[in-house]
């Protein structure tokens, strides 16, 4: 088996699937790409069982074949070769050899048949939204998605796919978010949760655009497909916790506030929280906002006051300032609206304006305030 690749388009394709590899792995084989060559197209597969990721591109060859190579030395080699034709032999026995303008690398790569196989699409139901709207859902949720791998249910993203649209939900039981686009149509209601390293690999590996992908799914499979990647990926197998019981049907107090600046305040004065809670004290008086961070051990304190439009009587309240800082961030207008009632119940942030398409709805819960 012999064909020729450009080392930088080659180099480019991998980067996108690269993650999927993990360093510690049970099996060697996942430490390699799969390279499998169809009338002229390479197809490069990388796999962690949970995860299956699949790029192609065009290429020189004569013949079809397969073969494992070893995805450490092989990206490690790719990067430090300037823009160039790249010719690849590989032997019975699987020897690869890489010949450049000016070198000769040789590896020994794996037999193909012992790479696990794509899950197939069966019984896959699917819908097609814009690349861009996959893209915004998962940037808006993955930052509130648990790591606490004894709540497997929290540890992804959950689909809710609805009659109007398609509502995507991450909670850490400290914080939830509940993003949902109106702009994608459902042939059927239905719901399923997908782990954050997939999505955080698919994050990186789709385009911003409003190009059209296809998303389907099975009982215990999602499969995306986006012009030359692919990617395969395992549910997880968890009853998502009911999480419209802990949205506040109603929040009286609204404050709304310059999100820029209600952001950089909270960052400078965090500095001065205790660093195991992050503490910040909100303590709204009309229209001042005054926030107060404490770290009694080392005899820190620092606060800020800023102007906002309070509509509500007087209230002290206190958050996880990296949750609201990250909150903030997933807004994305000038302004946003903070919907309270009392210092013991979840704060709701929200944009002040929604952007088409959207709806965005954060919610966190408040700290014991240090008397």
């Amino acid at each position: 088996m012999k064909f020729i690749v450009s080392s930088n388009s080659l180099l480019k394709h991998l980067q996108l699937i690269n993650g999927v590899i993990n360093a510690n792995t049970v099996l060697p084989i996942l430490e390699d790409f799969l390279f499998e060559i169809q009338d002229k197209k390479l197809h490069v597969v990388a796999s962690d069982l949970e995860t299956l990721m699949r790029v192609q591109m065009d290429v020189e060859s004569k013949a079809n074949g397969k073969v494992c190579i070893p995805a450490k030395i092989l990206m490690d080699t790719l990067k430090n070769i300037a823009d160039q034709p790249l010719t690849f032999n590989i032997d019975k026995n699987f020897q690869v050899e890489i010949t450049s303008d000016s070198g000769k690398y040789k590896m020994m790569g794996e037999n193909p048949d012992n790479f696990p196989k794509a899950a197939p699409a069966d019984d896959a139901k699917s819908f097609t939204m814009t690349s861009g709207g996959l893209v915004t859902a998962i940037n808006k949720t993955l930052f509130a998605v648990s790591n606490d791998d004894l709540r497997p249910a929290m540890t992804g993203v959950y689909f809710e796919l609805l009659k109007d649209g398609v509502q995507f939900v991450a909670t850490d039981a400290h914080r939830l978010v509940k993003y949902k686009r109106t702009d994608v149509e459902v042939s059927q209601t239905d719901s399923f949760i997908v782990p954050k390293k997939s999505l955080n690999l698919l994050r990186n590996a789709l385009p911003d655009n409003d190009e059209t992908i296809t998303v389907s799914y099975n009982s215990n499979h999602l499969f995306v497909q986006q012009g030359e990647t692919e990617m395969i990926c395992r549910l997880i197998e968890a009853r998502f916790p009911d999480y419209k019981v802990v949205i506040p049907a109603d929040n009286p107090y609204k404050m709304m506030v310059n999100r820029a600046d209600f952001q950089s305040a909270l960052r400078r004065v965090s500095v001065f929280s205790n660093k195991s809670t992050n503490q910040v004290a909100l303590q709204i008086n009309g229209n001042e906002l005054k926030m107060t961070a404490q770290d009694i051990d080392f005899s820190n304190e620092g606060n800020e006051r800023m102007n906002c439009e309070f509509d509500g009587g007087d209230l002290q309240i206190a958050f996880n300032a990296r949750f609201l800082v990250e909150m903030l961030n997933a807004a994305e207008t000038d302004e946003v609206v903070m919907k309270l009632s009392a210092p013991n119940k979840a704060g709701i942030i929200q944009p002040s304006e929604p952007a088409e398409n959207e709806e965005l709805l954060m919610l966190v819960m408040p700290l014991m305030l240090n008397n």
